[in-house]
């Protein structure tokens, strides 16, 4: 039998869920906040910046004016650039199979990214899964115009949708309570994978919890795997 889908679409949150760049994050974090005066954060602390779009976490985290931190953000961002968004990215294992894996069994997918969308399009590229997505969206360069979880969702449901797909039985991966808050905003169960950068309570919304790819390959594909 051929592997299908329970689900219509699924849409996916990025760093934490698909992709690991906490290396770079962290490196950028570091001479950006050292250069604004304020300390680094250490990598336990990194499920406190990643996750909330970057002017979010620089007034939370940063102590930062909603002033200060656009500039923090801006500066943060040409540090990326500088670097290459893909720079010291990593995929978490499996992910990438199963992503092609649910592409060849024809269940259309999105990204519903906090990152901004270039840098999405970046990493999807690097790691040749481009053509795996109906829709790739993330947030708009400067953050703010379309920053929270709640609208990218509905950003990605609205271009699944104008590409005719059904999103009647959508779902979206994601590994922090942003993704499940913004997926229930939009009507949306979530799969909570505990591999990236949340605290443990942070899965208590959602309609689903695991731990390894095995495990969320089971509720996204049933049938014989390849």
């Amino acid at each position: 039998m051929s592997p299908r889908s329970p689900w219509s679409a699924i849409l996916w949150d990025v760093d934490g869920t698909i992709v690991d760049a906490s290396d770079g994050i962290l490196r950028r974090l570091a001479i950006t906040l050292e250069h604004f005066g304020r300390p680094a954060p250490r990598r336990d602390e990194l499920a406190h910046w990643i996750g909330p779009p970057m002017y979010e976490s620089f007034q939370a985290q940063g102590g930062m004016t909603p002033e200060g931190a656009a500039e923090a953000v801006s500066f943060y961002r040409t540090l990326g650039l500088a670097d290459g968004y893909t720079t010291g990215a990593k995929l978490y294992p499996g992910v990438a199979e199963l992503i092609a894996r649910l592409h060849r069994a024809g269940v259309p997918q999105a990204t519903a990214s906090s990152k901004p969308e270039v840098q999405v399009r970046a990493l999807l590229e690097h790691f040749g899964l481009t053509d795996c997505f109906t829709a790739i969206v993330g947030a708009t360069p400067d953050e703010k115009t379309l920053s929270s979880k709640t609208d990218i969702v509905a950003e990605a449901l609205r271009r699944l949708e104008a590409a005719d797909v059904d999103t009647e039985r959508s779902v979206l991966v994601g590994d922090r309570h942003h993704d499940v808050e913004g997926a229930a905003a939009n009507g949306l169960p979530t799969i909570f994978v505990r591999w990236g950068f949340s605290w443990p309570h942070e899965a208590d919304a959602a309609s689903h919890a695991v731990d390894d790819i095995r495990e969320l390959d089971s509720l996204l594909l049933v049938g014989a795997a390849e």
